[in-house]
């Protein structure tokens, strides 16, 4: 594992320290519909509070496009976040202005101020290099020492998670530990059998690191709208089911690269269809080869639910990345909740990976501690899998 300073290694008491946290959390109705990844930030900032450090919390939601939009403010996270810490978190108007100056300012050992949201400004998610170092040059003359701890983004070479690490003393916080610590057990010294078990509407995500994970797994396991381009690939039809035309290409080769591993990929044998993704709308089951033209596949079917959990039951690791269906749908979350299900009577190591995925558990009615480690990362997990390097985390490595 790489090496890199901790917040144990730094004197934060009087000092004012950057937190970059992963808050992009569901909002629904003005309130966070799913506080998992503030409730893996709690460590980190709790432990910093109580060592006198002034804490300065920033974080993104959404994809505000670089400036101010009020569906994206950051006010339901920091109402969320006070009420998990017990004590009030002031929100800045802004993100380096003069509202976020003048709170930092105020700020005492031992206080918390959350900066509002980063993608307000165009330099944090810039390709320019002088754009987004410009930005950095705000962000890190607000604090004496920056702590990464939003581990969902630093797969992102983004002014808070990279560029800001450059100008500033830093280290990792407890999140972004446990997660390498956690990741490291899919990376090195796994123990076999080793199931994959993929699914999720955001299919290109994953498709990458598809080649990576035939190289390391025993079996691979695709639901959700992953399954259509590997079915269509194989000459079947997939109705109205959701689909990017290239990504069946890419599907064929993986599946020849699979055959010449000796690695089984799994596919759903049976669908749940409807018309539509909509309560209310009509629903049956069919086997995968008989999709109607006019209807879409929303669920992984009971049969294919059942030869899942048997091929999880027998393994000894299993990383799991999104959901089987679109399970906020009562009739459509029974594949999702059978993998859960098998998930926690396993004795192997389980880790989940992707914050749909982590969601969807909560939804229905899983706790994290059900399983052996709940990842806040969804593309960062699958690069760090994957062996990539990423910038948040290289530019934290000691020297």
């Amino acid at each position: 594992m790489m090496m890199m300073k901790t917040i144990d290694d730094l004197a934060v008491a009087g000092q004012r320290v950057l937190v970059r946290d992963d808050l992009n959390v569901p909002v629904d109705g003005g309130r966070v519909s799913d506080d998992g990844r503030i409730q893996a930030a709690l460590t980190t900032l709790t432990a910093l509070l109580d060592r006198g450090a002034g804490v300065i919390v920033c974080a993104h939601l959404g994809r505000p496009k670089g400036q101010p939009d009020p569906k994206y403010s950051l006010g339901p996270v920091a109402a969320r976040l006070s009420e998990l810490l017990g004590r009030p978190v002031p929100l800045a108007a802004d993100t380096v202005g003069p509202a976020a100056q003048a709170a930092v300012a105020a700020l005492r050992p031992g206080g918390l101020v959350m900066l509002e949201n980063l993608r307000f400004e165009e330099g944090e998610t810039s390709k320019d290099d002088a754009l987004r170092g410009a930005f950095a040059d705000r962000l890190a003359a607000l604090a004496d020492l920056y702590v990464a701890d939003g581990f969902g983004a630093v797969h992102r070479k983004h002014a808070s998670v990279y560029d800001v690490a450059l100008r500033l003393p830093h280290a990792a916080g407890c999140l972004v530990q446990a997660e390498m610590a956690a990741l490291s057990r899919l990376t090195a010294d796994i123990r076999h059998p080793y199931v994959v078990v993929l699914g999720g509407a955001k299919v290109a995500d994953k498709f990458e690191a598809i080649g990576s994970l035939i190289g390391a797994a025993d079996r691979i396991l695709i639901g959700g709208a992953m399954a259509f381009p590997f079915l269509v690939a194989q000459g079947q039809k997939v109705g109205t089911s959701l689909l990017e035309p290239g990504q069946v290409d890419l599907a064929s080769g993986y599946l020849a690269q699979a055959a010449r591993a000796g690695v089984a990929i799994a596919l759903p044998s049976d669908f749940i269809v409807a018309p539509e993704p909509a309560a209310g709308a009509p629903y049956q089951v069919v086997t995968a080869d008989a999709i109607p033209g006019d209807r879409m596949g929303l669920d992984i079917g009971p049969e294919s639910a059942m030869a899942f959990a048997a091929s999880i039951r027998e393994a000894s690791t299993v990383f799991w990345n999104g959901p089987m269906g679109v399970f906020e749908l009562a009739p459509y979350a029974g594949g999702t909740s059978a993998v859960a299900s098998a998930l926690t009577g396993s004795g192997a190591f389980t880790l989940i990976g992707g914050g749909d995925t982590g969601a969807a558990i909560r939804a229905l009615g899983f706790p994290d501690s059900a399983f052996g480690y709940v990842s806040t990362g969804g593309g960062a997990t699958l690069e760090f899998i994957e062996g990539k390097t990423l910038p948040g985390l290289a530019v934290l490595e000691d020297e």
